[in-house]
């Protein structure tokens, strides 16, 4: 297990690099907070931490909440739904009932989509997400999501180990963990001030 030695120096620093400032309000805190633990139960060095909270940073539009996919049930329908657009591949990814598209839709700190992923994230945490989608949404589990997803390249078949490892720090190309190449500058410019904070209080 890996945290925080010093979480108020943690803190003040990124309040002090205006990531998350120049105030924290309490749900910021808590959502940090719970991908912290997320990322120390999985033993996590500072730079795959890093990189995870500026990712959900960017996902959540800096309130580190977790969120559901934007649109609405007719865009779910059409996007996920058999009896949208692509049924062949919604039937591929469990989506075989009416209505599955908009039951399925993204959730969480990164977008959870598809029952057939529900289901094995759910069987991954412990939690019966198929079941009950909008447990994606709880920080803890959302939070484990995300780790286990970006360790084991199931987002997007590429893994963070791909990009960061000892020997190297490509937060640029670890964009193409979640979403290609969208906003990869900026995320990495906030993945080394969350570093810098990680190192400021002492996560070992």
């Amino acid at each position: 297990m890996t945290q925080l030695a010093n979480p108020q120096a943690f803190f003040a620093r990124l309040k002090t690099a205006g990531v998350l400032g120049p105030t924290l309000d309490q749900s910021e805190i808590d959502g940090v907070n719970a991908i912290l633990k997320a990322c120390g139960d999985a033993a996590w060095g500072k730079r795959f931490t890093a990189y995870a909270l500026a990712t959900a940073d960017r996902e959540t539009a800096g309130t580190m909440k977790p969120i559901k996919e934007y649109g609405g049930n007719q865009y779910f329908t059409r996007m996920y739904d058999v009896t949208g657009r692509d049924p062949a591949r919604a039937r591929k990814m469990g989506n075989t009932a009416p209505g599955d598209g908009a039951r399925y839709c993204g959730r969480g700190y990164v977008q959870l989509t598809w029952k057939a992923n529900y289901e094995k994230l759910g069987a991954m945490v412990g939690f019966p997400l198929a079941g009950n989608p909008d447990l994606a949404m709880r920080p803890d589990i959302a939070a484990e999501i995300m780790v286990k997803g970006m360790s084991l390249g199931l987002f997007t078949g590429k893994k963070l180990a791909d990009y960061v490892t000892t020997d190297k720090c490509d937060f640029v190309s670890a964009r193409r963990v979640i979403n290609g190449t969208d906003h990869a500058a900026e995320i990495a410019a906030e993945a080394q001030h969350y570093l810098d904070a990680l190192i400021a209080g002492a996560w070992a």
